[in-house]
């Protein structure tokens, strides 16, 4: 075989609508596990693929095997099982990019949670890939709505994260319904005993590929880690964003719900992001990634499955605001910096139980992580001012400054100050919305967690990944004794709009400028809801959040009036003041029948 560095897709012998589609997709050199994998596949042998994550697998498998599918035939021809349901969607449509000039070409993912008539109907429809779940796929062959007779290949993908999950029964039940003729490709990423006995069972004299561990690949990334405690993870990510020398930032969280709450929550203190996580169409996702690269974006939060190929040269930080259940999520997160030969910063927040995490990603990188000092709040007040003088001393460079020069003196003679005075009060007009001293940070607010019974609430800490919850009151912090009179509003968005306490706070938080401490006792009803905010909202902020919308409604805000606000709260007191509570299988009818009876007794 060529040398892997001489290799060029175009060598391969893929169907021609192939080789046009990888074309366009900008596909130029393989990478090792596609130089080794695709020729075998086209040739139609069995292949063990070991590879880790985020290597290329999916182009590995699916490029080969779509050269021999055929679209005349409404069958399923290949069969790829997925670990998670947002693997098999990543595949199901990285195999749809590829087959774009298939005529006729359909895949389906199967995964549970999604709903089974949709799946059946697309069935009926006819594909010629599907890529699931081992449950789902089990569902599907027991009512006998899919048939695999006309398979020609399966592929089992992160065959040791299956293993892992429980799965491997599953897999070999799905191996046995399929043809004695078709072809395997096993790709994962350690070869347990488990899978070397699936493989030597099922798999005909595989080829076997071995890729070099990405663990070799981190050399170039400076690691280190964050013990948590003390400070809010919040606080503390804020002050790495703002002292770190950096360029572009990708933060992991564990997951898709984590990526939007870490958005908003960052949006609230004045940061830009993006988001990538599963649920995302892969249109929004190019979209993200290319705002990323042309430097509208600095700062994306996503999950593990979202950023699979994530190659963006700006990015020079990643920070595991979690820290991932296992080391190859680790390696694969780390190496979306420090690519290329590229410098790359990796930071870790390691909470005191995940200890033992920490050990083993630094036994699987063979690298000593080393603990980081946070920042201070006088190192943030440090950077703000460099930044600033930086900035004074471009525009002095730079710009022509002789107008403001004479409207300066001008007012310096008609107001009898020094310049001095003049140039602080003018660095306090420029820095008041991010004041070049930071205030002391707060401890974040205690949010009431509906309890398991009774509806009863209690009160916990916020986690930096915790959620607010429905009806739960956002207060401000005891002791706040600068915030002046508060005031009651009400928003034209309730719960059958689908609206969420976060929603509102993220709405109210962006659009105003208001600390999230100034927005209290979001209570959610019906139809409507309800805020605390500080009662002498200019009339221009009040007039922008009547435009803003939460779940697709203008909030169209009003404060209320006392009649209004008494009014409201009774209403609430309606809905609290329900019957008493009574047993499952008391009903209505059985306790009048007690009432009549009791009252015979006393007229007796």
């Amino acid at each position: 075989m060529e040398k892997q560095s001489e290799l060029r897709f175009g060598d391969f012998a893929l169907a021609e609508p192939l080789q046009r589609a990888v074309a366009e997709l900008g596909y130029e050199q393989p990478s090792p596990i596609q130089a080794q994998s695709i020729p075998p596949l086209l040739a139609g042998h069995d292949v063990i693929g070991l590879a880790q994550t985020g290597t290329g697998k999916t182009a590995a498998f699916a490029l080969p095997l779509l050269s021999r599918v055929d679209c005349a035939m409404r069958s399923p021809q290949i069969l790829v099982l997925a670990p998670t349901r947002e693997l098999a969607i990543q595949v199901a449509e990285a195999m749809q990019g590829y087959a774009r000039y298939l005529p006729g070409f359909h895949v389906l993912p199967i995964y549970g949670g999604q709903s089974m008539g949709l799946q059946l109907k697309q069935l009926q429809r006819g594909v010629q890939v599907v890529v699931g779940t081992p449950g789902r796929i089990q569902d599907h062959l027991r009512r006998g709505t899919l048939r695999l007779e006309k398979l020609q290949a399966v592929v089992l993908d992160e065959a040791d994260e299956m293993l892992r999950m429980g799965f491997i029964d599953a897999v070999e039940d799905i191996l046995q319904h399929t043809p004695d003729s078709r072809q395997i490709a096993l790709f994962s990423a350690t070869m347990p005993a488990a899978i070397h006995r699936i493989a030597r069972t099922y798999l005909r004299n595989p080829v076997e590929i071995r890729i070099q561990s990405a663990t070799k690949t981190v050399s170039a990334i400076r690691q280190r880690y964050w013990q948590v405690s003390g400070t809010h993870k919040l606080d503390a990510l804020t002050r790495i964003l703002e002292v770190e020398d950096s360029n572009a930032w990708i933060i992991f969280v564990r997951t898709k719900t984590a990526t939007v709450e870490l958005a908003e929550r960052l949006e609230a203190r004045g940061y830009a992001c993006g988001t990538l996580n599963g649920d995302m169409s892969q249109a929004l996702r190019e979209q993200t990634i290319e705002r990323l690269k042309s430097g509208q974006l600095d700062i994306v939060i996503a999950t593990d499955v979202a950023a699979r190929g994530l190659d963006v040269e700006r990015i020079t930080h990643v920070i595991n605001y979690d820290i991932p259940n296992d080391t190859e999520a680790y390696i694969h997160r780390i190496g979306r910096t420090g690519r290329a030969g590229r410098k790359g910063e990796a930071i870790l927040f390691v909470a005191p139980r995940e200890r033992h995490l920490l050990k083993a990603i630094e036994r699987a990188t063979g690298q000593t992580i080393e603990p980081m000092h946070l920042p201070s709040l006088a190192d943030v007040a440090d950077r703000r001012m460099a930044q600033f003088k930086d900035q004074l001393a471009e525009i002095l460079e730079g710009e022509d400054l002789s107008p403001f020069e004479t409207l300066i003196a001008e007012f310096q003679k008609e107001s009898n100050v020094g310049l001095g005075e003049i140039a602080a009060a003018l660095a306090f007009w420029v820095q008041k919305d991010k004041p070049l001293l930071p205030a002391a940070e707060k401890t974040p607010p205690p949010i009431l967690e509906a309890a398991s019974s009774g509806g009863r609430r209690r009160e916990r800490p916020r986690a930096g990944e915790s959620r607010p919850v429905r009806e739960g009151p956002i207060r401000a912090p005891s002791g706040g004794g600068e915030e002046g009179p508060m005031g009651l509003y009400r928003l034209e968005v309730g719960e059958q709009h689908g609206a969420q306490i976060k929603n509102i706070v993220g709405a109210i938080a962006n659009e105003s400028g208001l600390p999230s401490r100034m927005i209290r006792k979001v209570r959610i009803q019906a139809e409507h809801s309800t805020v605390e905010l500080p009662a002498d909202l200019h009339a221009s902020v009040l007039e922008h959040l009547r435009k803003t919308r939460v779940c697709g409604r203008p909030l169209q805000i009003r404060p209320l009036s006392g009649g209004e606000e008494s009014g409201s709260k009774k209403e609430e007191a309606r809905t609290l003041r329900r019957a008493p509570a009574r047993s499952a299988q008391q009903s209505p009818k059985k306790e009048l029948s007690r009432d009549s009876t009791r009252k015979r007794e006393r007229m007796k």
